[in-house]
Formats: structure tokens, sequence, C-alpha cells
């Protein structure tokens, strides 16, 4: 992978990381429309530069993340990203086997938009506008609910936010409380990925940090970052704006459309 490409997912991954569209799905299929082998290091750049995008949440929302004097936040971030972190440890082996299938996929992104065309009037009864008022039983369900996107092309923010209206959360309120649990979540990702999981690479298991300081590998990887963090702060602002005017009916038509191009080209053109 070239530093062009490298760039290419960077975007997608900023643009995608926070919308309910399935950035995972979006970088499978940059790379294969790219012809960009998949190979150990393509796979762990694809989670690590997800760092650089949560950064951005941090950095917008940074008054909310340093206000120590709020320590139930805290305590709520850690209790709802639990799921995922034991979840995810399980599962990951059946996971990273579904990534190197794109046409499943593309029929989870297809199903996941038409769900999102009727979420708005599943969940009509907000109660909650602002993250001091979740239950801590409310952050561990919505946690709960972030772990279907497991299935890769569900979307980790689509599940969660869905999971915060059922709470009674704000189409708003859901919204952030899924940005802020990105941030946890991604960062034990990405510190997995990198410190912890054994990637087969050149006949021999290697670490993630091992793969980062061969040929220019550590360069993708911090251009990677810098690219999704740039892309994704000026993402969330304009999905914002969007979700809290128009709720989730656009997302679902773009998922629907999208996931059947990418159906019709898995399956007739590869």
């Amino acid at each position: 992978m070239d530093l062009i490409k490298a760039i290419i997912i960077a975007i997608i991954e900023g643009l995608t990381e926070f919308l309910p569209v399935s950035s995972t799905a979006h970088m499978i299929f940059t790379s294969s429309l790219f012809g960009i082998q998949e190979d150990e290091f393509v796979k762990m750049f694809q989670v690590s530069i997800q760092f650089g995008a949560i950064l951005a949440v941090v950095f917008l929302y940074w008054k909310k993340f340093f206000d120590f004097k709020n320590i139930h936040f805290y305590f709520k971030l850690a209790l709802a990203v639990i799921p995922a972190l034991v979840l995810g440890k399980l599962f990951d082996d059946k996971i990273e086997a579904v990534l190197g299938d794109p046409v499943p996929i593309a029929i989870v992104l297809i199903l996941g938009g038409v769900v999102l065309l009727f979420i708005d009037k599943l969940f009509k009864v907000h109660t909650v506008d602002d993250e001091k008022d979740i239950s801590y039983k409310s952050a561990l369900l919505i946690g709960f609910w972030q772990c279907l996107a497991m299935m890769p092309g569900t979307s980790r923010s689509a599940a969660s936010i869905i999971g915060g209206m059922q709470q009674k959360l704000t189409r708003k309120a859901a919204a952030e409380f899924s940005f802020f649990l990105a941030v946890p979540t991604m960062l034990a990702v990405t510190a997995y990925s990198v410190f912890l999981k054994d990637w087969n690479h050149a006949g021999a298991t290697q670490k993630g940090y091992e793969l980062l300081m061969q040929g220019n590998n550590l360069m993708l990887f911090a251009v990677g970052n810098i690219v999704a963090f740039i892309v994704a702060v000026l993402a969330i602002k304009f999905f914002i704006g969007v979700l809290t005017k128009y709720g989730f009916k656009p997302w679902g038509w773009y998922r629907i459309i999208v996931g059947i191009v990418l159906l019709i080209y898995f399956t007739q053109f590869q």
C-alpha cells in the first residue's frame, strides 16, 4: 500500500466512522476498488487509523472530556464499553473471517438501511437530552447495542445511536453519547491491534508494532491517523446537523443504494 492509497482509506475512515453507514464496510470496499492487497498490515491499518478519528471527538468535545468534576461521565463510559471489550475478544477470529467476504457485508449494509428508514417512527419518545441524565443502566444497555456492530456492515455508530434512542435519548444526545463511547471503544481496539494481537506476516507471527517498524509502514500509520482526524472533525459537524434536521432516512437510503451497487459489483464483476 502506497501513501496515496493510505490517504484515500484514511479519508474514508474519517468520513464514515461516526456516520451510521459502517466505516469498516466502506474501507473494505475502497480497498477492493483500488486494488489494495488485503495483507496483515492493511488490516491493522484499517483498524488503527480509527485512533485519529476518535481524537476528533476529544478535540470537538474537550470541555466534556476534561470536566473532571463530572466523574459520573467517565464511569458511564467505562461501564458502556465493557460489553464490546468482552464480546470483541471472544469473537475476534469469527469477525475477522467475515471481513474477508464483501458479499454478506453488502447485504447487511442494505438491511441496516431498511431499519434506518423506520427507526425514527419506532422510537418516538425522547426524554433525555443531555448525557448527564443518562442512567448507568441505560449506558450499559447502549453498550450492548453497540455490540451489534461486530457484524461488519452494521455500523457501530448506528447501533449505539439506535440503542440511545431506545433508551429515550434525543437523536442529538444519542449521537453525541455514541461519539463519546467511540473513544474508549476504538482506543481499546487500536491498542489491542497494535500491541496485543498476533498478526501472521511473511510466515511469522508478529505484533502490530513490529509490523509498523517495517518499510514505510510507520509513516503510513502516522499520515493515516492525521488525515482521519482532520476529516472526522468535519464529518461530525456535518452529521449532527443532518441528523437533527432530517433524522435517519437519508442515511437509510444511502446504505440501501450503496449496498445494492456493491452487491452487484462483487457478485457480477469480481
